[in-house]
């Protein structure tokens, strides 16, 4: 096993001339950290990616269009040989330790006075491994550590503030809340969870870590609005932080921001962190593209809860009888029938083609596909109930195309 001896250190870079020398993958992947931190970064290379150029192209970097010579290291603090040729980076080494200025090798990393090691952000940190020249493990350790302080089995600060997150869980796969949702859920006090959140999730929980079933069954026991909003400001002003893990995204139908206005009314401060909307995820995960091209050029997501026929809608159903894109219904599974019979009455085909997904993503996921004239009857017959996605249009049927 290698000895690791390089000492580590951050360099600041900021305003600070930096020379890579190639404009290949290898620079490609180097530039982007370069020029966040804000070094004046000059790429010498008579040809670079298309990336590199747009980089250019920018401003972001200064491109030097030909091959590397001799003094271009000149009040340089920092130089990368990224190219393909070992002896033009051998000769860029050579004049970075004339120089004394550090140099990282690519090719051969031990070759050089410095070396790259493996990086990742996480939350305000920086995080860097070196294993000895072993890549494979740098990055490996690299990963597990970021992986650990997302998932909270690191700590990296006490706690959170006292406050409220709007935390949107996703579709039902714990694995698909987003990073930074999953990382306040783990530094929670206090969990206000809709059913339709990534449940799984809330047993990783520390068992100090109150939870409160804000559950919203359809045609059962329901959490009013209003208690989960006082709840929400009841434990921030007790000076806990409190996540409102939601299914879907929160704004995506979930009153997510009447729950910032309450808190925003009671002087709590809020964190809104979005998330991966049911909408678009359910379909995909059963194959049924939202759009395509040639096939649908627009999107509608319309709230089902109220049908076609009840006056407080706020849907205007025969403008969308006329739409030939993608109709995507949430909250509609008992009110299909009416919806698919408001569609064809408006002009809609009865033929067209429609999909319905029952608790997508998840492990009891189930698909029924059919079309606008017949949906409502093999829904029915499937015994398909909530939480369903009902996705209407010509990209309903494209699966066919996957056999």
């Amino acid at each position: 096993m290698a000895v690791e001896q390089h000492y580590l250190a951050g360099l600041d870079l900021a305003g600070r001339r930096v020379v890579v020398v190639g404009g290949g993958t290898v620079a490609q992947r180097r530039l982007p950290r370069l020029v966040r931190c804000g070094a004046a970064v000059e790429v010498v290379s008579p040809e670079v990616t298309p990336s590199v150029q747009g980089m250019a192209d920018a401003g972001e970097i200064t491109w030097h269009r030909r091959a590397y010579q001799s003094g271009d290291l000149r009040d340089a603090w920092y130089v990368l040989c990224c190219t393909s040729v070992t002896e033009v980076n051998a000769a860029v080494a050579e004049e970075a330790e004339r120089t004394r200025v550090f140099c990282v090798r690519a090719d051969a990393g031990s070759a050089g006075s410095a070396v790259t090691p493996a990086t990742a952000d996480y939350d305000g940190l920086l995080v860097g491994v070196l294993a000895g020249g072993e890549h494979q493990r740098s990055a490996a350790v690299r990963d597990g550590l970021v992986d650990a302080l997302r998932e909270g089995r690191i700590a990296d600060q006490e706690r959170e503030p006292a406050g409220v997150a709007l935390v949107g869980g996703g579709p039902g796969d714990p694995e698909l809340i987003t990073v930074r949702g999953r990382r306040l859920l783990a530094r929670a006090d206090v969990v206000v969870a809709d059913r339709l959140g990534p449940r799984d999730l809330l047993d990783e929980l520390a068992p100090s870590v109150t939870v409160i079933d804000a559950a919203k069954i359809p045609y059962g026991r329901a959490a009013s609005q209003d208690a989960i909003n006082a709840a929400l400001v009841e434990h921030a002003k007790a000076g806990k932080f409190v996540v409102r893990l939601k299914g879907g995204d929160p704004y995506v139908f979930g009153r997510g921001f009447e729950e910032l206005i309450a808190c925003a009314k009671a002087g709590v401060s809020v964190e809104v962190v979005p998330g991966v909307t049911s909408a678009f995820s359910v379909p995909a995960v059963a194959d049924v593209p939202v759009t395509h091209r040639g096939v649908a050029h627009e999107v509608v997501v319309v709230s089902g809860h109220i049908g076609p026929d009840d006056p407080n809608t706020l849907t205007n159903w025969a403008a969308l009888a006329g739409l030939t894109g993608t109709i995507v219904v949430m909250m509609g599974v008992d009110k299909l029938a009416a919806i698919a019979k408001t569609l064809v009455a408006g002009g809609r085909d009865a033929a067209t083609p429609v999909a319905v997904i029952q608790e997508g993503t998840t492990r009891t996921q189930r698909v029924v596909r059919s079309t606008l004239d017949e949906i409502a009857a093999d829904v029915l017959a499937a015994g398909i109930r909530p939480p369903a996605v009902t996705v209407i249009g010509p990209v309903a049927g494209l699966n066919s195309a996957l056999a």
